[in-house]
């Protein structure tokens, strides 16, 4: 197997976690009376230690920036119904 195609092969496997890492392809299907109230995930957030930057709906789920209790600056999805991670990407 030559080089380049090894390094395609990579790249194509890669790209799934790379559009994840953006918060591209992270979808919440959940109906909109079944939402829990932004303001609750940011209050159990900040009970967690975060600092929350900015919080909006992006593709059906809540997104969540700010900083954890680490102080490592995070880029969050939670689902609207049970306010539980989607996904999470460690800014730099």
């Amino acid at each position: 197997m030559n080089i380049t195609r090894t390094l395609a092969t990579a790249a194509v496997a890669l790209l799934p976690a790379l559009v994840l890492a953006h918060g591209e392809g992270v979808e919440c299907k959940v109906p909109a009376n079944e939402w829990r109230p932004k303001e609750e995930l940011a209050s159990k957030l900040e009970k967690e230690g975060w600092t929350i930057r900015k919080l909006k709906v992006d593709n059906g789920c809540y997104e969540v920036y700010g900083f954890d209790a680490k102080g490592k600056k995070r880029e969050s999805y939670f689902n609207p119904k049970t306010l539980e991670t989607v996904t999470d990407v460690l800014q730099k």
